[in-house]
């Protein structure tokens, strides 16, 4: 009899990703917004993002190393999306900044506990051939959240302008769901590893100790992350062009659809013929986006634009997941995606401020093109990973 591909564990983790990223999304257009209403500057609001995602980054590398050492993948899930649960609605029962500054900074350290092993988890719940669909499924998941996130926000806005507190507030409603998702996860504890809790940056050992097919991706991924700032400016290009706050919002639940909708299929695409070559494809149509955005003018420019970043973002994030969990053995898939996640994380916001300040000193334009042209050597980077698609380390 044929496995299923998709199990219950696969489907209670996509649920779970999509109820928290549609308490996470719902805040997520009306943060700056938010925060500038209780006193923030915009430089004050650079700086909480900037430490809140760092945490994120740094501690998805400690906490997916932790998890590989106990054994133990669930406490970290459930500890994780519990933390963000709370940590959400408590930025609006006090104003005061430094309470602020706590609150936002534990949701994102919530993000860091949980990712590890959560993805280990999740390929633990697959058989080699099917990495890529299982990884896709729950990156369709999550991205329908995302999706649905910001229009329930903009529903609740229409109904109670200005509201935005209440906003946070009901926010945590499908963020505790999530959380009672996770009581119904099961796993099969696994035999520690020796050492201990780890260092707080012991896991970046790691990338010296890996395989030589893993370091080469980590080097790719990380370069990636490099050029690949905030799709915060995607949004504020369509600004530059002249469109209403609306359709801003609107082109961004349209991209997070088309991710939602093609994420499953493209991770098939990679279990049939590789993660290199589809993970190749997707750089080659970002670059297309980045360089078409540059010079983008009518609406259905923006509509074929989104939609080919959708296109991007599914054949990439799910099958780079699945592509680094064929690369390393199951007891340290925690430690291998986390440390990625650590180093793109901390990549992006290298990569964001200089596209700020390139925005600044040399226009809109530069930033795209220069993106564009980068994204084509990452893509010839990763294609010469020949061997990476074809190792697996069982158990």
């Amino acid at each position: 009899m044929r496995e299923k591909i998709i199990t219950r564990t696969v489907v209670l983790l996509g649920a779970v990703s999509l109820l928290t990223d549609v308490a996470s999304e719902m805040l997520y257009p009306v943060m700056p917004l938010y925060l500038e209403s209780i006193g923030f500057s915009i430089a004050g609001i650079g700086v909480l993002e900037g430490v809140a995602s760092a945490t994120a980054g740094l501690s998805k590398g400690y906490f997916g190393q932790w998890s590989d050492r106990t054994g133990r993948r669930l406490p970290f899930v459930q500890i994780g999306y519990g933390i963000s649960a709370i940590a959400k609605p408590l930025m609006a029962v006090f104003t005061a900044p430094w309470w602020v500054f706590l609150a936002r900074t534990g949701e994102r350290l919530g993000k860091g506990v949980r990712t590890g092993g959560r993805d280990a988890l999740l390929a633990g719940a697959a058989r080699p051939e099917t990495k890529a669909r299982v990884f896709g499924f729950h990156r369709a998941m999550d991205t329908t959240g995302a999706a649905l996130g910001p229009l329930i926000a903009l529903a609740f806005l229409y109904a109670y302008p200005g509201e935005y507190r209440w906003l946070f507030i009901v926010s945590a409603v499908p963020g505790l769901l999530a959380v009672a998702a996770t009581m119904l996860l099961k796993e099969q504890a696994t035999t520690p590893q020796s050492g201990g809790r780890p260092g707080l940056l012991e896991f970046v050992r790691y990338i010296r100790t890996a395989g030589a097919a893993y370091r080469r991706l980590f080097w790719g991924l990380i370069a990636l992350a490099l050029i690949n700032s905030s799709d915060l400016f995607l949004l504020l290009m369509l600004k530059e062009a002249g469109l209403s706050d609306t359709a801003l919002i609107g082109w961004y639940v349209f991209y997070n659809l088309v991710y939602a909708v093609l994420a499953y299929p493209f991770g098939g695409l990679a279990d049939r013929f590789g993660p290199r070559k589809v993970y190749v494809g997707g750089l080659l149509v970002f670059a297309a986006v980045y360089f078409g955005l540059a010079y983008a003018a009518t609406w259905w420019h923006f509509g074929v634009l989104f939609a080919a970043y959708g296109l991007y973002a599914a054949a990439t994030e799910g099958v780079a997941k699945a592509w680094i969990s064929h690369l390393v053995p199951q007891r340290e898939t925690g430690t291998a995606i986390g440390t990625v996640s650590a180093g793109e994380s901390v990549a992006s916001l290298v990569a964001s401020s200089a596209a700020g300040l390139a925005w600044v000193f040399l226009g809109p334009v530069a930033v795209f093109t220069g993106t564009a042209v980068l994204a084509l050597a990452v893509a010839l980077y990763v294609n010469r990973i020949r061997d990476a698609g074809k190792t697996y380390f069982p158990g």
